[in-house]
């Protein structure tokens, strides 16, 4: 049958009330697109639960009728995790559990709905005089939710973890309807098997996440930004031993430009502005805190580039004066990824490899790419203190859009061979989703991928949560 039953879809409006069942035409086109432009979903329904009862009578009848569910937070995944593919399925967006239900200021945690939207989350612990340090280029629209499913890695991985790391606890519907009441706020707890990391990072296959329970940190009383260039991948390498020697745990981000980057962020970013003098072959961002005092975290980043500057490691470097540069430093970072989309067709990569190994990585993987595509424009940038890479890969000036497109397969196979061959990841951040699950099948190692499948098949055997996604099936 290609489409549900009229009587079951008008079962599964009743739970959540007609305002909140959505027809594909009266939802929008916002639940179907998706950032890249590469995945167009299609559903029968938009569901919107209010409540995690609500999520969990969706399932169980989602579960007797055999219907497939996909669950969605704010749409900002790139794998096409969040998309809907049939019109035998249901989407079932989150974005109502959107309570934050306790700051807890003495424990340092705050208990939220899956759909709080990661900036509020930052705001409110920043008026708690506390910080959540999870952060990402979508942050203004991702939602917690999506953050921890997707395992969301972002600019504070670093010092502070990624999204798996900064969970205490979890409440979620299983698939067979029942839910799972994880919401403690204990950093030990030992009594078996801990679904939360099961469920964490499983891109809504294993079940829907509900709500969480985050870890906040105390907020830095000094925090201090600079723009530093330098010739060479080599070079940033040093300099990041440098950082990690004179900042320790305060090293709080480590991110790395390309010159071609930074010139996209500048023409397609409003107010953006050259971060240095002259124009550098390659720019890091380093931010350097201190829970003393700001007079502390400015002398630690001072002596740093200190030593860099008479190691011959940096070639320029500019220190931000005041909270609105620090945030224009940020922002041509941030907008890196957007910056690339008025260029052109653009074939993206998010890889992972030993930090060591990132020079060796870029070396190899220009010139696989430049052999195939001599005019290619290669956007490389990321979180070089983690080995995150964000090998982007944009069309030649002139080229056809689609054409260039077409060749996203072949262009990925050479980047992720450089990737096996310095036993890195093809996916660091992003997720699985759609998108990779072939791949995933056919690289993870046998014992690896038959657990992945086994768990799926025990916790989901009628294949109803987000299939196709992940697990190949």
């Amino acid at each position: 049958m290609d489409e549900i039953d009229s009587d079951v879809l008008t079962r599964f409006s009743a739970i959540v009330g007609r305002a909140n069942a959505l027809k594909p035409d009266e939802a929008g086109e916002g639940y179907f697109s998706e950032p890249r432009d590469l995945f167009h979903g299609k559903a029968a329904l938009v569901l919107r639960p209010g409540s995690v009862d609500e999520v969990a009578q969706i399932v169980k009848l989602a579960a007797e009728t055999g219907t497939p569910v996909v669950p969605q937070g704010g749409n900002t995944g790139l794998v096409g995790g969040q998309q809907p593919r049939s019109r035998r399925e249901i989407l079932v967006n989150l974005s109502r559990l959107n309570t934050i239900h306790e700051i807890d200021t003495v424990g340092r945690t705050m208990t939220v709905g899956a759909g709080v939207i990661l900036q509020t989350i930052q705001e409110k612990a920043d008026a708690a005089d506390l910080f959540f340090p999870l952060s990402l280029g979508a942050k203004g629209s991702c939602q917690i939710g999506g953050n921890l499913s997707s395992n969301a890695g972002g600019t504070g991985a670093l010092a502070y973890g990624v999204a798996r790391d900064l969970c205490l606890g979890i409440e979620a519907v299983l698939p067979n309807g029942e839910i799972v009441h994880g919401m403690r706020r204990l950093k030990k707890d030992n009594r078996g098997y801990d679904l939360r990391h099961l469920l964490i990072g499983a891109e809504g296959t294993l079940g829907i996440i509900t709500g969480a329970v985050l870890k906040l940190f105390p907020k830095p009383k000094g925090r201090e930004v600079a723009y530093a260039g330098l010739k060479t991948p080599e070079d940033m390498l040093k300099l990041l031993g440098l950082a990690e020697r004179h900042a320790g745990a305060n090293l709080t981000a480590f991110e790395f430009l390309p010159r071609i980057g930074v010139e996209m962020s500048l023409r397609h970013t409003e107010g953006a502005r050259e971060p240095l003098a002259e124009p550098q072959p390659w720019y890091v961002l380093v931010e350097i805190v201190s829970q003393r005092s700001p007079d502390e975290a400015s002398e630690t980043l001072e002596a740093l580039l200190s030593e860099a500057f008479e190691a011959g490691l940096v070639t320029d470097a500019a220190i931000a004066q005041s909270q609105a540069q620090a945030d224009a430093f940020w922002t041509l970072r941030e907008e890196m990824s957007w910056a690339q989309k008025p260029e052109g067709g653009s074939i993206k990569h998010d890889v992972s490899v030993p930090v060591a190994a990132i020079p060796t990585f870029l070396r190899t993987a220009d010139a696989a790419v430049l052999s195939a595509i001599p005019d290619a424009r290669i956007v490389a940038f990321g979180h070089l203190g983690d080995g995150n890479v964000h090998y982007n890969i944009s069309q030649p000036v002139g080229a056809d859009k689609e054409a260039f497109l077409a060749r996203w397969d072949e262009i990925s196979r050479l980047v992720h061979a450089v990737v096996r061959d310095l036993d890195g990841s093809f996916s660091a951040e992003h997720g699985i989703g759609a998108m990779k699950a072939q791949e995933l099948a056919a690289t993870k190692a046998g014992a690896e991928y038959g657990a992945m499948v086994a768990i799926k098949q025990a916790l989901d055997p009628k294949n109803i949560m987000n299939p196709g996604k992940v697990i190949q099936n």
